[in-house]
């Protein structure tokens, strides 16, 4: 007798007209994982899996069959591996004073995946004080990144003030780019959402910006190249 399960014409032909019942569906590990899900959805006054923190998934666990229980012990692990990263988004937040003695810890080792902007500064310097800011306000923004800052004298002896402020950007103890010296901020005319975007390039931050809060700058400046070129072609005609 042929297979009533086997994929063929002729057993579509006699499903579709009823004669034999419809083919028995494979319960996959997806499958299993939104039977855990209805099964508490309904059993806890329908509430999901995702809204309830750790008490209350184990609560809910005395009301799951040996069936279930698998699925539920790795969708629990997964949520607690969710509440760890967003409790690590939430560490910083400002940004905090180091000296030399600090910066292996704070800055070298300051974690896996651990983005660490770094501004060394000196007081009396007035681009100094407004990457402080700046620096302060995307802090609180971005609080997955780590932002600190250290005198220039107390953190690096001997760095020489033409090179301030400077900005250092570190992932995984590794030094990703710096910015050195007042023209690389741009002089005083420099906006919290240009460094932000500064930043960003380097996957320091993550923006919402689309476009570089410069973009209409370098265009006028473009603009004035290209027509002073063709200035230049009109003095040749005559």
């Amino acid at each position: 007798m042929q297979d009533p399960n086997a994929d063929t014409e002729w057993n579509d032909v006699l499903r579709a007209k009823g004669i034999i019942p419809p083919k028995e569906k494979e319960v996959t590990e997806d499958d299993l994982v939104n039977m855990v899900e209805q099964t508490i959805h309904d059993k806890s006054q329908g509430k999901a899996l995702a809204d309830m923190n750790l008490d209350e998934l184990d609560e809910n666990e005395d009301d799951i069959d040996e069936e279930e229980e698998r699925m539920f012990e790795e969708y629990k692990r997964q949520r607690i591996a969710e509440m760890k990263a967003a409790q690590m988004k939430s560490n910083y937040g400002d940004v905090l004073e180091i000296t030399k003695a600090d910066w292996v810890k704070e800055v070298n080792k300051a974690g896996e995946g651990v983005w660490v902007v770094v501004h060394v500064y000196q007081d009396g310097i007035p681009l100094c004080k407004l990457v402080n800011q700046h620096l302060s306000n995307l802090a609180r923004k971005f609080p997955a990144t780590k932002f600190v800052k250290g005198v220039s004298s107390v953190c690096i002896p001997n760095y020489p003030d033409k090179n301030l402020p400077t900005v250092f950007i570190y992932c995984n103890d590794d030094l990703k780019k710096q910015f050195v010296g007042p023209i690389a901020f741009g002089g005083m005319n420099l906006k919290q959402d240009e460094l932000e975007w500064m930043l960003a390039q380097i996957g320091a931050v993550k923006t919402d910006l689309e476009e570089s809060p410069k973009k209409e700058i370098r265009d006028v400046m473009n603009l004035a190249v290209r027509q002073s070129a063709i200035n230049d072609d009109s003095d040749d005609d005559y």
